[in-house]
């Protein structure tokens, strides 16, 4: 993927219309949609929704990492890359700067096995300019990669791989999967991201060929979805697109399902892993076979909630582990189903097998209820909701049943085969692709933790990548391409005009303060029947014991734990029998219990949020297995290069004497001596409705809500809650590079900052203002220009300014090859001192166009609405606060941004930690000249 994080995402959208618990009947939803073909075989899919004025615009081609050849992998999710960086008449980077300009969301995309997209939402204004850059890139690109742009992008994709891959744990685990599930034959068997191998051997030519295959006319799906006029949209796809020629006919990929003669069994010692890992992999069916919709449902049963047989017993019974996870991962010509384990700490996982075993016999026994069936549908049914919330998320939708199921109106019987599903179906389904069947076991365990895998495992084969000082190939990135543009009908290097401005209306909001004290704020919209809130209790970490660190991130688990009057079984019925979800959580400041229920179902949802606050159980049992779980959780993060820099940078930004400089989930010995009692008197002393905040947004009314609140407004008992005056920060005098040891890490993780402003500052706003052209606006970025387009050195790096009602810090981040560790963080801290002395007038022009053209989709989605009440009712924001930065905007100069960059970022007074390799990396950062690097970590002399 483009950015700066990777996921390994799979867009699966259920189009669910199920009775919930009190057996009403859904009213149809439908997706409206018109399709056409241009002659070039261009597949073109148009939905209107006009309640934001943003347009998204996708761009799917029909290839993925399945149409590659072995020993040329890779290429699918590097074309990814490519198509982002140059096209004739965009220009170099032209896409980015332009996404920059019209305040699009940014550029990006994905690959899979089978497709790979390109996406961004934009004010409605620049949609034609949308359609003439996807234009470019599909049919005047390939004549600019030059073998400098194809070496600079694959130590782009090489940097990712190991960031994404390489340098976590667990991380090479679907590889192993791959590789002993399909034969080498199949196109499955290898990784979407390719081999770093194929990778550097791929020529100018193989990638010229790959691309005149698969990325033409008939084999790409183009869906615009928003605030458009259909009939102009249809004559501007004419335009851009008409004159691409069609490509040679695609010949359909057949379906190839795969069976395992025998299980397999492989292990694997992760030198990131700090806990075992079980995985069990069974060959299972294409995306939207008749077989799926039961699979999923049997998945969702097996695993998810108190009542699942794999969490009754390895939860419950066994104690091996805090969670089991079962999930289909379908594609377009096979599929598989996968069971995953992380146990506890020196947990054999020949005992987690042995619980799996029993599990699948308590099933068998005991089969799925009606009752059950119906709770997992109406969950589906709130999901489906929620993945149309956006105009993004509706447009991937119609595109995604256009190229896997050949129509968009597929949605119709996709609805059909899942309400269709019975409990006999999930018995059946089980019994065919699971009960006796064989199937891949992985056993990722610690280093030197091989007795705890499973008993006839043989040693899986693993490619590390060894990463030698000075061996990486150079490039010069600044060579200009030169081509001979591709003939067109008419100028295409003209970049189309805006068209009319966007109407920019800030969501209403209403407020209201009960008689308790407790904050309300919401917004109503109507768009989906959906509602999403958040009640805020103040506090959090802030007012813990410092021997205690901890407790209110265990309260916030405990809280979903059942109440007086219901066990957590049954608390859990009740929530999801309304396809609701309640959630609670904490943060440094705050404890949050957040929901996203079905307007319909509404005050029945809360009904139950009101139980959860006002009768808690205080589940001894459950209790003893959140404990268990932190400790894990804890140890995992030990093991995790980003969670050790998070960790390890909030002590140095925040100094011993600020509670601020803890990791909020504790230590193992805080945590180990946190008891019951200590929750109790947590939620005794410091939640009231006086320190809390109530915001929502979705389809209900200002009455409603307030109704809906009177029992907790008349029950929640009154209470005063004192806070710490002063919440510390360190001082950074000068500049100090911090080093924490990871042996053998393949990338060097660099956090560099200092304390910097609160949120309630009359700086905060003009220092984002700012940082967008530093490294808050991704690739428009100087820090991602330098570093990522310019050198090759990371996958990603962004800066910024995070603050709340405390001073919080100024941060760039980034992971970079390991080998170029002192080269990045010297480069870092060039841009940081050179940025307000180098600050010009296009880069104004380019942060106002993109500051203010953004606030057009600001506020599309119902989370980014409660975001906007959260900022109002922390911050004391005004509640036109997007409109009043606007006008800061408008009236920033360069001067105003010079004076704030030598105010906020002199590099040599800021706070430099490295996470990576100290043996190759700790001593080349005496060169950045600010004393011996302090290694954090250092062995303890026996």
């Amino acid at each position: 993927m483009k950015p700066i994080q990777l996921a390994m995402c799979f867009l699966v959208l259920f189009s669910t219309f199920s009775s919930h618990a009190q057996n009403q009947k859904s009213k149809e939803f439908k997706v409206t949609f018109e399709k056409f073909t241009l002659e070039n075989g261009l597949q073109v899919i148009l939905h209107i929704d006009r309640s934001d004025p943003v347009v998204a615009v996708a761009l799917t081609s029909h290839v993925g990492s399945a149409r590659e050849k072995a020993g040329r992998t890779g290429f699918a999710h590097l074309f990814e890359h490519l198509l982002f960086l140059e096209s004739e008449n965009l220009g170099k980077g032209g896409l980015d700067k332009m996404s920059a300009r019209i305040g699009g969301e940014g550029a990006n995309g994905s690959t899979s096995r089978d497709r790979t997209n390109y996406f961004q939402t934009v004010p409605k204004d620049a949609l034609e300019k949308m359609i003439w850059a996807e234009a470019d890139k599909l049919g005047y690109f390939i004549n600019t990669v030059t073998e400098p742009v194809l070496a600079k992008e694959k130590q782009v994709v090489k940097n990712e791989k190991r960031q994404s891959y390489d340098n976590r744990p667990y991380g090479h685990n679907f590889s192993v999967i791959s590789k002993n599930l399909y034969p080498a034959t199949h196109p499955y068997n290898w990784d979407v991201i390719g081999s770093l191998e194929d990778l550097q051997n791929a020529t100018l030519e193989d990638v010229k060929s790959f691309y005149n295959l698969w990325y033409v006319p008939n084999n790409v799906t183009l869906s615009i979805a928003g605030d458009f006029d259909v009939k102009q949209t249809k004559a501007w796809v004419e335009k851009y697109f008409g004159e691409i020629k069609r490509g040679e006919a695609i010949p359909k990929m057949e379906k190839q399902s795969v069976t395992l003669s025998e299980t397999k069994k492989l292990y694997y010692e992760d030198n990131f892993a700090k806990l075992p890992q079980l995985t069990l992999t069974w060959p299972s069916v294409y995306e939207y076979h008749p077989d799926s919709y039961a699979l999923e449902v049997l998945a969702s049963y097996l695993s998810k909630g108190k009542k699942a047989p794999l969490y009754k017993t390895l939860v419950e019974d066994k104690k091996l582990t805090d969670a089991a996870d079962v999930f289909q991962y379908n594609s377009e010509i096979a599929g598989q189903y996968m069971l995953s384990v992380t146990a506890f700490e020196k947990t054999n996982l020949n005992d987690v097998m042995k619980g799996v075993n029993e599990a699948f016999k308590n099933f068998e026994t005991e089969g799925i209820s009606q009752q059950d069936l119906n709770r997992i549908k109406a969950g589906q049914e709130t999901a489906f909701y929620t993945n149309l919330s956006s105009v993004s998320g509706k447009g991937f939708q119609l595109a995604q049943y256009e190229i896997f199921a050949g129509t968009p109106d597929y949605i119709n019987q996709d609805v059909k085969n899942i309400l269709a599903v019975t409990t006999e179906d999930v018995m059946l389904v089980y019994k065919k692709y699971i009960k006796g069947k064989h199937f891949v076991a992985t056993s990722f365990v610690p280093k030197g933790k091989v007795n705890l895998i499973l008993d006839g495992s043989t040693l899986a084969a693993v490619v590390e990548e060894k990463i030698i000082e000075g061996k990486e190939d150079s490039f010069d990135a600044s060579i200009a391409a030169t081509y001979e543009k591709t003939p067109s009908k008419f100028d295409r290097s003209k970049e189309p005009a805006y068209g009319q401005s966007p109407d920019v209306k800030l969501p209403s909001v209403w407020k209201n303060k009960l008689s308790s004290g407790i904050n309300v704020l919401g917004i109503e919209n109507h768009e989906v029947p959906l509602v999403q809130f958040q009640l805020q209790i103040k506090g959090g970490m802030l007012l813990e014991n410092t021997d205690k660190i901890g407790v209110s991130n265990m309260l916030a688990e405990q809280m979903t734990k059942g109440t007086k009057n219901k066990t957590p079984e049954q608390l859990e019925y009740a929530i999801e029998s309304l396809g609701a979800t309640i959630k609670a959580y904490a943060t440094d400041e705050s404890i949050f219990i957040s929901g996203n229920t079905l307007a319909k179902n509404y005050n029945a949802t809360m009904a139950l949020v009101q139980e959860i606050i006002l009768q808690p159980r205080w589940d001894n049992k459950e209790f003893e297995l959140i404990k268990q779980s932190t400790l894990s959780q804890i140890l995992q993060q030990k093991a995790d290069p980003n969670s050790i820099a998070r960790n390890e940078f909030k002590k140095l930004i925040y100094g011993e004497e600020s509670i601020l400089s803890n990791n909020r989930i504790g230590t193992e010995n805080s945590v180990n001596n946190i008891t019951i009692d200590d929750l109790k008197n947590y939620y005794t002393k410091n939640t009231a409705p006086s320190v809390t905040n109530f915001q929502i947004v979705g389809a209900v009314s200002k009455t409603d809500v307030i109704n809906s609140l009177a029992t907790l407004d008349k029950n929640w008992e009154v209470k005063d809650i004192t806070f710490p005056k002063k919440i510390t920060a360190n001082t950074v005098g000068s500049s100090k590079i911090y080093f924490y040891n990871v042996p053998g890490a393949k990338q060097s993780v660099i956090r560099i900052g200092y304390p910097a402003l609160a949120a309630t500052d009359a700086d905060f706003y003009p220092v984002q203002i700012m940082n967008y052209r530093l490294g808050g606006g991704g690739f428009a970025s100087q820090l991602t220009q330098q570093l990522r387009e310019g050198k090759g050195y990371t996958y990603g790096i962004n800066s910024s300014f995070n603050g709340s009602v405390n001073k919080g810090p100024f941060t760039v981040s980034s992971g970079v090859r390991s080998n170029v560790t002192f080269e990045s963080v010297s480069l870092i801290k060039e841009i940081l001192s050179q940025y307000g002395k180098n600050f010009t007038e296009n880069d104004l022009e380019v942060t106002k166009g993109y500051l203010i053209k953004s606030n057009a989709r600001a506020f599309e989605t119902l989370s980014s609405k409660l975001q906007m009440l959260y900022e109002i009712s922390n911050y004391n924001y005004a509640d036109d606060y997007a409109k009043q930065q606007e006008k800061i905007v408008k009236n920033s100069t360069i001067e105003a941004i010079k004076k704030l960059s030598e105010k906020y970022l002199n590099a040599d007074k800021m706070i430099y930690l490295v996470v990576g390799d100290a043996e190759t990396q700790l001593i080349k950062l005496e060169q950045i000249g600010f004393g011996s690097p302090i290694l954090l970590n250092k062995p303890k002399v026996k």
